[in-house]
């Protein structure tokens, strides 16, 4: 596996954080037009398959991670038993084990509390039920792909151990083909944070090896089943991420931590990211090579993986900041990207790379003092003065330059390779979207980091594609459904799509048409009327 190498990088944008003292003008509008950006240049939108499908109990899908994680509070579970089957209870890791795959049956533990609102995504926005009318609206905003993800408890419910539930590839397929005919490519994730609970249960999941066969089996089932239709493939979402919230700080499942990075009933904050990260970008190599081995000459597809990237310039120029923001970009997103482009270091250079940095991991804002930390202190403030217009999340700010300086160091390192950006999103502060009925802010959000990102392209950066998170408000992890992202808002009583002002401009800016003498902060869409 060291020899592997990829020519494709997918650079998920979250919320670029750029120690910066300039303030980004948010409320003037910037002139970026779809021709700013190459012929064949992909717009498009992403969702992720939990936080939008629902259906958890539907057509023989498994118990997820994820469905036990929403449900955790306190010491005294409450356990839900549907059908008539076996089924052991696991007080102490508070699941349940499957063990009569005949009977379909569902053990459930009743919680709230890991969710800040209280929710969950058991029915989501009903995507599994209402994606026809999703993929519609779509093609009537003018997207050429839309990036999702697959349900591995849906398609594998038990993993390796069980079958394919034909029910969550005639769901996929479905997606696909339809997709197809409306000239919209499918960009496939096929691990994004959600996996059977059971994998958890049996051998504790990404601190596992055994996981990399899972992840095998998962992704050869995925190709076997849509590859002759799928053009671009994702591994797995943001490996980065996902160790810091899941087994750094806790905030995720299987909410493993340590102090003082936070307070779990179990974990190793600075050794357990580092094993679960090894174990993902493995799986990910032996992923990616079964591809190009058996399946990418289908139909010529590609695969890559998707990294959260973050933009880190000095706070004072000064040797020792200029050190400090260099290894915070190591420490980032090149502790994902090096390994797979450059190859893994030999177990020596690894050893001692381990010893003293704990394998170039970083967390943004951890303390100073601890390796897991990449010894770095970020901040959003310089002179007491922030670096951008505040958005729903404290610690991001809009910052559009980060764009064009990510993209850069990405271009740079890594010798040109094919990016795209395959998630940036504005979410509003408070209830802005709610109270006034647009969302202005987030319309010069895109507006003003397209202009970065085409600025980039000008100077060379080869970047075929820019996709927008999210295509509608859904349940976005830990936070539930308080934060708000998508360009469609969804009534959370009736699950009614309903366009938001940065809909109408999408589709505006992909028809390369100008909403001109429009005034955006008056403007309120009307929200009975579809996009068509």
């Amino acid at each position: 596996m060291e020899n592997i190498k990829i020519t494709w990088v997918f650079v998920s944008h979250c919320l670029i954080l750029l120690l910066s003292a300039a303030i980004s003008p948010a409320e003037e509008q910037v002139n970026v037009k779809r021709s700013d950006f190459p012929h064949g240049f992909h717009f498009g939108a992403t969702t992720s398959a939990y936080q939008v499908e629902g259906a958890v109990h539907e057509d023989g899908k498994g118990l997820s991670n994820w469905d036990v994680y929403c449900r955790i509070q306190g010491d005294k579970p409450e356990f839900l038993v549907s059908s008539v089957a076996l089924c052991f209870l696991d007080l102490i890791l508070c699941s349940c084990l499957f063990v009569a795959v005949e009977f379909d049956f569902w053990c459930v533990l009743r919680f709230s509390g890991n969710i800040v609102d209280g929710t969950n995504g058991d029915i989501a926005n009903d995507h599994y039920h209402r994606y026809m009318e999703d993929i519609e609206i779509m093609q009537s905003l003018g997207l050429t792909a839309y990036r999702f993800s697959i349900s591995w408890s849906r398609l594998l419910p038990r993993g390796r151990l069980g079958g394919v539930n034909q029910a969550g590839i005639n769901f996929y397929n479905s997606i696909i083909d339809n997709l197809l005919i409306r000239g919209i490519q499918p960009f496939v994730t096929i691990f994004h944070n959600e996996y059977p609970q059971e994998l958890e249960d049996r051998f504790g999941g990404w601190l596992s090896p055994v996981m990399q066969e899972e992840f095998v089996h998962f992704s050869e089932t995925c190709f076997k089943h849509f590859a002759d239709r799928v053009q671009y493939w994702m591994t797995m979402n943001e490996p980065n991420l996902l160790a810091e919230a899941a087994y750094e700080k806790g905030r995720s499942p299987p909410a493993r931590c340590s102090p003082p990075f936070g307070h779990c009933a179990s974990g190793n904050s600075d050794i357990e990211p580092l094993i679960a990260v090894h174990n993902m970008l493995l799986a990910h190599a032996r992923a990616a090579k079964l591809y190009h081995e058996q399946y990418k000459s289908k139909v010529n597809g590609v695969i890559g993986i998707t990294v959260c990237a973050y933009m880190y310039i000095p706070l004072r120029e000064i040797e020792d900041d200029t050190e400090a923001a260099n290894r915070a970009l190591a420490f980032n997103a090149a502790w994902m990207l090096d390994p797979l482009v450059f190859g893994l270091p030999s177990r020596d250079e690894a050893l001692s790379r381990k010893r003293i940095t704990k394998l170039f991991f970083g967390g943004k804002r951890a303390c100073t003092d601890r390796p897991i930390s990449g010894f770095v202190h970020t901040t959003g403030e310089r002179n007491g003065v922030t670096i951008g217009e505040p958005t729903g999340m404290s610690e991001f700010f809009v910052v559009p330059k980060g764009m064009e300086g990510i993209v850069n160091y990405i271009k740079e390192r890594y010798h040109n390779k094919p990016m795209f950006v395959t998630e940036n999103g504005y979410s509003s502060p408070g209830n802005e979207d709610d109270i006034y009925g647009h969302d202005v802010k987030r319309i010069h959000y895109h507006q003003s980091y397209l202009a970065s990102l085409a600025q980039a392209v000008r100077n060379g950066a080869d970047v075929r594609g820019y996709f927008i998170w999210s295509f509608m408000d859904n349940f976005e992890w830990s936070n539930g459904y308080r934060l708000k992202f998508g360009i469609y808002r969804i009534d959370r009583q009736t699950l009614n799509r309903i366009p938001k002002l940065s809909a109408t401009w999408y589709r505006d800016f992909l028809s390369n048409f100008s909403l001109g003498g429009v005034n955006l902060s008056s403007t309120v869409p009307d929200e009975n009327k579809m996009l068509v």
